[in-house]
């Protein structure tokens, strides 16, 4: 037996859709090619899950939970330990982005191809509105409230356009399309998720101050 088959079937299926889905997108991948990368029978695979949109919606879930808890955890880490004084904008956004780093150097590539998979559909004016806020939303108002503390003299829009910076460095770098190594010609790579992550958060961390007043 070898290792893909001593995972349970309906797992399989949510792996391989979880990587075609990410590479491919939704439109780009079929239920049977799917099932096919999967090793089992289409009509399995629709048994499990029903019609694609309901795989499609199954993969985004799967991980959501572990992703939020842990970033969960790393804000309410940062709160406990600065005390009265509160974290500091460095602080609040390195426990925002850090859990994601960690996840994508598991050696899990399932990780690596949801990761991949969020940016597909934050980037995608169909799927962001439809699937993100259901999932993310509620985190995220956590992050801001913890930004509006550490910037007191912002106005709530100027934190909303900061994030949304923030969100679009993250969203490139959650997709890993080796642009970077081409631009950079080999100095830089994106797969380099800590170089990444390590020039990020100062980065966005300044344009925080820099908009919100401080």
């Amino acid at each position: 037996m070898n290792k893909r088959d001593s995972v349970p079937k309906r797992d399989r299926i949510l792996d391989a859709a979880e990587e075609l889905f990410a590479e491919h997108g939704y439109d780009g991948v079929t239920l049977r090619r799917i099932a096919t990368s999967a090793g089992v029978d289409v009509a399995l695979a629709n048994y499990h899950f029903g019609k694609k949109l309901d795989l499609f919606q199954a993969v985004f879930n799967r991980r959501a939970e572990l992703l939020n808890g842990a970033r969960r955890e790393a804000l309410h880490a940062c709160q406990q330990s600065a005390g009265a004084k509160g974290p500091s904008v460095e602080q609040i956004i390195e426990a925002f982005l850090r859990p994601l780093e960690l996840a994508q150097e598991t050696g899990d590539e399932g990780w690596r191809h949801y990761l991949a998979l969020i940016a597909y559909i934050n980037n995608s004016p169909y799927w962001g509105p439809r699937m993100m806020s259901s999932l993310f939303d509620a985190l995220v108002q956590e992050f801001i409230e913890a930004l509006k503390t550490a910037l007191p003299k912002a106005s709530e829009a100027d934190i909303y356009w900061c994030y949304h910076n923030l969100s679009g460095a993250l969203t490139l770098t959650l997709a890993n399309t080796g642009r970077i190594d081409k631009l950079s010609r080999g100095q830089c790579h994106s797969a380099d998720f800590q170089a990444a992550y390590d020039h990020m958060i100062p980065f966005t961390a300044a344009g925080f101050r820099k908009i919100c007043g401080q």
